[in-house]
């Protein structure tokens, strides 16, 4: 049996807390109200909230989702199958979208701009 030192337990317990609190940081500039286009190059309106749930508009229609964070992006799965991932590069933020069934490793359906509303 191997002792651990109380060192090491304190060691590991400002690791976990480090992690989570930049998890917590990275999503926490994705929360908020979003304008994206679809892909057809209009606009709909996308929130994303604390608890993770998404809802938006399209066209005349509400759609519901939810999200979580992956890699620094956020990652939307909507109720309709498509799924929406919002990433900062550089000094914007880019909206990929995906088609019902692809994998956010496929290739793209849609790329556009995302502007978060203040």
């Amino acid at each position: 049996m191997i002792m651990k030192s109380p060192q090491f337990s304190i060691m590991l317990a400002m690791m976990a807390l480090f992690i989570g609190i930049s998890g917590n940081a990275a999503a926490g500039q994705y929360e908020g109200s979003w304008t994206l286009e679809d892909s057809s190059g209009k606009p709909f309106q996308a929130n994303i909230n604390k608890d993770g749930t998404a809802s938006g508009t399209h066209g005349n229609a509400m759609k519901h989702g939810t999200w979580k964070e992956e890699n620094g992006a956020v990652v939307i799965h909507w109720d309709t199958g498509w799924t929406t991932r919002i990433e900062k590069k550089g000094d914007k933020y880019v909206k990929t979208a995906f088609k019902p069934g692809a994998s956010t490793s496929d290739k793209p359906t849609n790329t556009s701009g995302a502007v978060k509303k203040k």
